[in-house]
């Protein structure tokens, strides 16, 4: 069930995420839009279009929310992969998607230090733009 459920949410992000589902989607509202003087712009009519495009979204999150899921967990299990491959490399950062908020925010700042630090050593440009900013804002 599961499998199945992946093959078809795959194949259903990437149909709908093709240009000819978008100019599907164009050439429905445009129809609809066209049919209004025929239906006299009725509630009728507005309500087709509403409770169309509410039923598409409703059924899309989950097809887009699975893949998005599935992608995150293949990212991070790539990035695992680098990471454990490197010698120095500190590994407990694999468990960072374990971490909570807080955790999360204090490993950010220690990498921001450490960027504070090092940029210098390496040219890293974006480091500098950054510095440069805050001291254009009149930081320090």
């Amino acid at each position: 069930m599961r499998d199945m459920f992946r093959l078809f949410a795959e194949r259903a992000a990437h149909a709908v995420g093709s240009p000819w589902a978008f100019l599907a989607a164009v050439a429905t509202v445009a129809l609809w839009a066209l049919a209004g003087p025929t239906f006299g712009y009725s509630d009728t009519w507005q309500l087709f279009i509403n409770t169309g495009t509410t039923i598409v979204t409703f059924l899309m999150v989950f097809l887009i929310q699975n893949t998005q899921n599935r992608d995150a967990r293949v990212v991070a299990l790539k990035l695992d992969e680098l990471l454990r491959s490197i010698t120095d490399a500190r590994t407990g950062l694999v468990e960072l998607d374990r971490m909570s908020d807080d955790d999360l925010e204090q490993v950010q700042k220690e990498f921001e230090r450490l960027r504070e630090r090092y940029a210098p050593l390496v040219d890293d440009d974006l480091a500098h733009v950054a510095r440069e900013l805050r001291l254009r804002k009149g930081g320090s």
